[in-house]
């Protein structure tokens, strides 16, 4: 497997016109937009706004409560509503709620749904870039935060990360920074597991 390599936008990743996603072609060459890391083909920006798709899982916080819905804020630059009519419970100004994106409009506009309330709790803003890294393969490293910390954390694509529960929460903090911080190093998750366990016996 070859290695990766970090790149900065203008960066050439080959010599070749190429489709990547946060590339661009330029006189039959492929050049990086982001800051990113590069290896056979593939670009992950390591840095970066969070950039909605439909489907996204998010997290929000109900910024407005409105007589046809709710305006929330989920770390975007473009309003995100959620209907009434999509939703069985009623929430208030300050809530947190994970939903889904069903659909981005011309104007940008997010419209959400499958939206359900948070239960009490502390919110972390990381990088959106590195949420699929904190969630890892198969929920793997959230939920060894969540076993190692004994909190509900709910990771949203937009880069808001809940976190509920009884648990250490600070120290669940400490966890989603490490891996935010060391996204793109090989060996993250036996550096993590050992943290969390180096900091139970403390």
């Amino acid at each position: 497997m070859a290695e990766s390599r970090i790149v900065m936008p203008g960066e050439m990743l080959v010599d070749r016109a190429e489709r990547i996603s946060y590339a661009y072609v330029d006189n039959g060459k492929t050049y990086s937009t982001v800051v990113g890391l590069y290896s056979e083909g593939k670009l992950v920006p390591l840095e970066g706004p969070y950039e909605p798709l439909p489907d996204d899982y998010v997290v929000g916080i109900v910024s407005e409560v409105k007589f046809s819905g709710y305006s929330v804020d989920v770390n975007c630059a473009y309003p995100a509503f959620l209907s009434s009519r999509e939703i069985r419970e009623r929430f208030e100004m300050g809530d947190a709620i994970f939903a889904k994106i069903i659909s981005i409009n011309e104007m940008r506009d997010l419209e959400l749904s499958d939206a359900k309330k948070l239960p009490a709790g502390a919110l972390a803003k990381v990088s959106s870039v590195k949420i699929p890294r904190i969630i890892g393969k198969k929920n793997s490293m959230i939920d060894m935060v969540q076993s190692g910390t004994g909190c509900q954390i709910s990771a949203g694509r937009n880069g808001y990360v809940w976190i509920a529960g009884t648990g250490n929460a600070s120290l669940a903090v400490e966890a989603l920074r490490m891996i935010e911080s060391q996204a793109h190093t090989h060996g993250l998750t036996d550096r993590v597991s050992a943290f969390l366990k180096g900091q139970k016996k403390e």
